[in-house]
């Protein structure tokens, strides 16, 4: 199994084939996970916690764990950096999008995703890899802003 260096690059793969138009795996749902326990709203738990500026530990230990096989980082021709992925909704409900919470710091990880072909970016986006209009061009990747 592949492990990635960039948490947050994880997420945005995990957005991809998880949470995409035709989800290749089964979908991690914090709010159904959290209503087991009684706690009916997400956003309002961690806020009245003090948790809304971190990933909760439950989805950390999930998706840190989650090995994605080859065949399907195979499959991932096309990422999205934008704050408003689905996955940070199911990592941090209260997130407001306004710190480097999930910002994508290294793109070594590209290596682990052989057919990415196109990347998307978003004015409200998650990427501060440093040279990343480098590293996408050598790879031969298109971009989109």
């Amino acid at each position: 199994m592949s492990q990635f260096r960039d948490f947050n690059l994880k997420l945005l793969v995990i957005e991809e084939l998880m949470y995409g138009p035709e989800p290749l795996l089964p979908v991690f749902d914090l709010a159904e996970r959290l209503a087991e326990r009684g706690i009916t709203d997400p956003a309002s738990h961690v806020l009245g916690n003090g948790l809304h500026a971190e990933v909760l530990p439950e989805p950390r230990a999930h998706f840190e764990a989650l090995e994605i096989p080859a065949e399907l980082l195979a499959r991932v021709e096309e990422l999205c950096f934008d704050a408003g992925a689905e996955v940070f909704r199911h990592c941090a409900p209260a997130w407001d999008g306004e710190d480097d919470l999930f910002d994508v710091r290294s793109l070594d990880d590209l290596a682990l995703l052989p057919n990415l072909r196109e990347v998307t970016f978003v004015e409200d986006g998650v990427l501060a890899a440093p040279d990343a209009a480098e590293v996408f061009a050598a790879r031969g990747i298109d971009t989109d802003y």
